[in-house]
């Protein structure tokens, strides 16, 4: 397994990218052979212009897109083969509609109609052929990682729970050591204690275990340091437990966090030159959105008129950097006196919502106007999302490290957004901001690319209502 944005990613996932890519590319060039076969001079004609890698490379890309928009680069929930060949079929489908869209608005990015469905049809068929034969292989025959956890009580159970949870990662473990001190919780049969701290270095070379986890609740006094650097130096890779459960469950588990962690963990780096270009980012990117999703704009605005009685834009405050209060500005989705009782959370089947509401918040056209509040500066594309006043004076008190999440500007979507369902309640915002603080973490422009990918994922399946 690998690590991508800090999460750990199985490898099965990464050669599929790379196999299928090569594919398109070889079907796109077999597909030209075919189609003038016999003529050497149009063969290169075609394939030595210099906008064929740029048209290959429009093609792969469009399909890349829409295999990840169709979970196919998703492991963590094992399917069957029927299941991955009709995500495939649609994923070409889909593919074929969005570049006819485009060869329409740019006819010189078009490669040729009898290439192009030669080269699907090659390229989709080969792809189910290594698909097929890849799955049939890969828990057989794939390495797995041999993985040994140091502990045995809650916080090794837990993190032997999360390995199990993901068996696209192909990892094993080999089993657990015990401190002089650790209740033994839970575990199976196949996960077997064998041996105490002191044994860690004959276990590792018995076991031949690759990657060594502390999972020690307390480790004042009894943590083997010597062995674990005899290890370190012989390329054995030991983590510690909260790292751990952070790359596998892409958030900052809170309840097994000790302060000290945020002091020593790498990550939460945030440079001037960041900022600066993720601001730079923010404005380009509100600005055009702003353009483009103005025509439904005007069309959700002319809805929620015809609907209810009320204004169409709604202002809310909400803290936002640095603790400092703003109004944001969303498409008003609830009744005109939906707060006459008091400022309250929204929650599933909320009567306040109306007809017009419950569809805008289903797929985020309320989140739209905040594309002024980015221009403004109150907000930034991506980033954890701002909560009302009276419920951060509630959230402070009872949440450890809440206000961690106002070091930055809030997003219009963000990491919790799109990893945890919309909550209404403590627990809820807990679990979110676990979220917030893997994002906080680990910050960086790529990262925020692929959270808007997601985002974009999340709203066409309509996961996104709240």
């Amino acid at each position: 397994m690998i690590r991508v944005f800090n999460q750990y990613v199985a490898i099965k996932s990464v050669l599929l990218v790379i196999v299928e890519s090569m594919i398109v590319a070889l079907s796109l060039v077999g597909a030209v052979s075919l189609r003038f076969w016999g003529n050497p001079g149009l063969y290169e004609s075609v394939v030595w212009v210099p906008l064929f890698p740029v048209k290959a490379l429009i093609i792969i890309i469009t399909l890349q897109l829409c295999f990840y928009y169709n979970d196919l680069y998703d492991f963590h929930m094992l399917r069957g083969r029927q299941e991955q060949l009709v995500s495939l079929g649609q994923s070409v489908g889909q593919a074929c509609v969005l570049l006819g869209v485009l060869y329409f608005a740019v006819p010189d990015l078009i490669i040729g109609r009898g290439v192009f469905l030669i080269s699907i049809a090659l390229g989709a068929t080969l792809i189910a052929a290594v698909r097929l034969a890849f799955e049939g292989k890969w828990y057989t025959g794939a390495l797995k990682q041999k993985v040994l956890i140091l502990g045995t009580g809650e916080l090794a159970d837990t993190v032997a729970r999360h390995f199990t949870s993901r068996p696209d990662l192909n990892l094993s473990i080999v089993g657990f050591l015990k401190s002089g001190d650790d209740a033994i919780v839970s575990l199976t049969a196949e996960q077997k204690v064998l041996g105490k701290l002191q044994d860690l270095v004959d276990v590792v070379r018995a076991t031949r275990a690759e990657k060594v986890i502390v999972a020690l609740k307390e480790r004042r006094l009894i943590l083997p340091v010597r062995e674990l650097v005899r290890l370190r130096m012989e390329g054995i890779v030991v983590e510690d437990a909260q790292s751990t459960l952070s790359a596998l469950s892409g958030r900052v588990c809170l309840e097994t966090l000790q302060p000290s962690w945020f002091v020593f963990s790498e990550g939460f780096r945030r440079s001037k030159v960041l900022l600066a270009v993720k601001r730079q980012v923010d404005i380009a990117c509100a600005s055009l959105g702003l353009v483009l999703s103005l025509p439904i704009m005007l069309l959700v605005a002319l809805a929620i008129r015809l609907d209810s009685q009320g204004p169409v834009i709604y202002r809310q405050r909400r803290v936002g950097l640095g603790g400092q209060c703003f109004n944001v500005l969303k498409f008003r989705s609830m009744a005109q006196d939906a707060e006459k009782a008091g400022a309250q959370w929204a929650c599933a089947g909320d009567d306040r919502i109306t007809r017009v509401g419950a569809f805008i918040r289903r797929y985020r056209l309320d989140e739209f106007p905040q594309f002024i509040n980015v221009i403004r500066g109150d907000m930034s594309f991506v980033g954890p999302r701002p909560e009302r006043p009276e419920f951060v004076e509630n959230l402070r008190n009872v949440i450890p490290f809440y206000d961690e999440r106002h070091t930055v500007r809030p997003g219009i979507t963000g990491w919790a957004q799109v990893q945890y369902v919309y909550g209404a309640s403590v627990e809820d915002a807990r679990r979110k901001l676990e979220y917030d603080l893997f994002y906080l973490k680990n910050m960086s422009i790529m990262f925020d690319i692929a959270i808007i990918f997601h985002t974009v994922r999340t709203i066409m399946s309509g996961r996104g209502g709240r």
